[in-house]
């Protein structure tokens, strides 16, 4: 009875088994969809630093090209090499960046600034290192016109912003209280504390003289460049700032973009 009874039980399930057999229930298995999250992040982590390198290449190319391959009588090499340092760039790349700089055969970077009105009259201000002025503008004008924006003339923008020092830096381990009185003989505008570090800005002028002071004082610098600031910025709706966003994005998609700057308010 107990043997028939098994016999019947074996004999349905190979039948409802093989019925399975001839359905696809499209069930993509968990660790092949994790597999491809985890594939899909560091592709877009890869191409991030890419993209990084790519442009901090081209700085230190616009810096020995402007004042010869030595740091150490290169204050632009120097903060060009710093910020390699602070995004992780192998050494031996830094060494060839700057090699292929002061080589003969040197590609020949030039430094352009092209200014526009976003979406919603945002003011932009987008720095370029291209050795193809030609296809640098046409691309950035197409950025402009497909996002609604348009692509103005030198100085059509620009004095909305104020070019200005930006130098990051460790908080811990100093004595802000002292050093911000001495650093404002070096040119020190204004000092800005955020978590674990210190912003600190100067004028446009005054970016050398505050580089040497803190490079004097064996202040380790997290970053340091020239930023445009704007004076006064514009706030937007979700759906209007999403807008800007996309075209800013574009922008930095590019090879031959250094930096986008704009007068979008963009805190909370």
């Amino acid at each position: 009875m107990h043997f028939h009874l098994t016999l019947f039980c074996c004999r349905r399930i190979h039948y409802f088994c093989a019925a399975f057999d001839h359905y696809n229930f499209n069930i993509t298995p968990i660790m092949g969809r994790a597999f491809e999250f985890r594939k899909e992040r560091k592709m877009k982590r890869w191409a991030g630093m890419a993209k990084t390198f790519t442009r901090i290449g081209r700085e230190i190319a616009l810096a020995v090209k402007a004042a010869g391959p030595s740091p150490e009588y290169n204050s632009r090499l120097r903060m060009a090499i710093q910020n390699a340092k602070a995004a992780n760039m192998p050494k031996s790349n830094v060494e060839n960046a700057i090699k292929n700089a002061a080589g003969k055969e040197a590609e020949n970077f030039q430094e352009v600034i092209y200014e526009g009105k976003g979406p919603h009259g945002i003011a932009i201000l987008v720095e370029t290192a291209t050795n193809n002025p030609t296809r640098t503008v046409a691309n950035v004008r197409m950025y402009f016109d497909r996002s609604g924006g348009a692509l103005g003339n030198s100085g059509s923008v620009n004095f909305l912003f104020d070019r200005k020092g930006v130098f990051k830096v460790k908080a811990e381990g100093h004595n802000w209280d002292d050093l911000e009185l001495e650093l404002i003989d070096a040119g020190l505008e204004e000092i800005k504390h955020e978590d674990e570090d210190v912003v600190l800005y100067s004028t446009f002028t005054d970016f050398g003289t505050m580089q040497n002071a803190l490079e004097e004082r064996n202040i380790e610098l997290l970053s340091a460049g020239l930023e445009w600031i704007p004076t006064s910025m514009k706030k937007l709706g979700d759906a209007e700032v999403e807008q800007v966003i996309k075209l800013i994005d574009r922008l930095e998609e590019d090879d031959d973009v250094l930096n986008v700057f704009h007068t979008m308010d963009m805190s909370e």
